[in-house]
């Protein structure tokens, strides 16, 4: 990683002072610590970079985007996505990498093979910086060029996991297809089937329980580490995988240990869900930052009249900051 002090242009700081770098070095750990995001642009702001970065900030974690292509779709679908060319992916990556030190790579939809090839070989030379991928449902998508994506991801990117997230019902359509139970797979199935592939933890959701509840496990191939269950919303959402592994990303960055931000990321994602709101036609979109809006004060008297306008007026041009 790239872990020496940033260059400084403070001429009072000598970086052959070993007291100067000992206090650059305090101040670099008290930024926040920075997640590097392979992921899509989203144009309805359901899921890909914007939701990323929303969930990332809200943790208190700094996003290091790097856009792997783009969607085409509304707020009730998805029509078409556009990759980028693998060499467009690698030069971004290979330009903050240099400059920055990652805490921690996340890995979202990002539209080809070959670009999962080139953030694979990213990752490599990497090897102490833990990697959160996630899984969406890609029903949307051709066929043929899910199962391209289904087998370049496992071979090429599930050996540098560290956790992998993804839907119940996606995961064991994916990890085993061949399932011939009584029960649907529980999530240590999942991550037996995932750990086969070199990872060591699989954060399972959407798990449907009795009495409207849904249930959501991490687990290892050797027992679960932890579990949230919570009321299923009568709604439906795009973007809670997104709103949950970006979270997730931004909490292992900051030092949580794993069963902690599992917990913590899931409850943040259930409160986002909580707070959705419809912006369009289609579906319900999480409120990353429900934390912001302002709480009803019972106690405020009504006099009746209106509030007072804000006012948003831009100062002159020639303001200098």
């Amino acid at each position: 990683m790239n872990a020496s002090p940033p260059e400084t242009t403070d001429p009072s700081r000598d970086l052959s002072d070993p007291t100067d770098t000992e206090d650059i070095a305090a101040e670099i750990e008290l930024d926040p610590p920075c997640v590097l995001v392979f992921n899509a642009s989203d144009p309805s702001g359901a899921g890909g970079l914007g939701g990323d970065a929303l969930a990332i900030a809200s943790v208190g974690a700094h996003m290091l985007p790097v856009v792997t292509g783009a969607y085409a779709r509304d707020t009730a679908e998805i029509f078409d996505h556009f990759a980028f060319d693998e060499e467009a992916v690698a030069e971004q990556a290979r330009a903050i990498l240099e400059d920055v030190e990652v805490k921690l790579i996340k890995v979202g939809f990002v539209g080809s093979p070959e670009v999962l090839s080139t953030i694979a070989e990213t990752a490599t030379d990497y090897p102490d910086v833990p990697l959160v991928a996630y899984m969406p449902n890609l029903s949307w998508w051709e066929e043929n060029q899910i199962d391209a994506y289904f087998d370049a991801f496992r071979e090429l990117l599930l050996p540098q996991a560290t956790v992998l997230v993804g839907n119940h019902s996606t995961l064991w359509r994916w990890l085993l297809p061949d399932w011939q139970g009584d029960r649907p797979p529980s999530a240590r199935d999942i991550a037996r089937a995932a750990g086969e592939f070199g990872v060591p933890y699989t954060l399972v959701t959407g798990i449907v329980l009795p009495e409207q509840f849904i249930d959501n496990v991490l687990a290892s191939p050797q027992s679960v580490l932890a579990s949230e269950k919570f009321e299923r919303l009568e709604a439906v959402f795009s973007g809670a995988g997104d709103t949950l592994s970006a979270a997730l990303a931004a909490l292992l960055a900051s030092g949580t240990d794993l069963p902690a931000a599992a917990s913590e990321a899931l409850s943040y994602m259930d409160r986002c869900l909580d707070a959705g709101f419809r912006p369009g036609m289609g579906h319900v979109l999480p409120d990353r930052l429900f934390w912001a809006q302002p709480e009803d004060d019972d106690n405020e008297e009504d006099d009746g009249l209106p509030p007072e306008p804000i006012d948003f007026a831009l100062p002159p041009h020639d303001t200098r900051h």
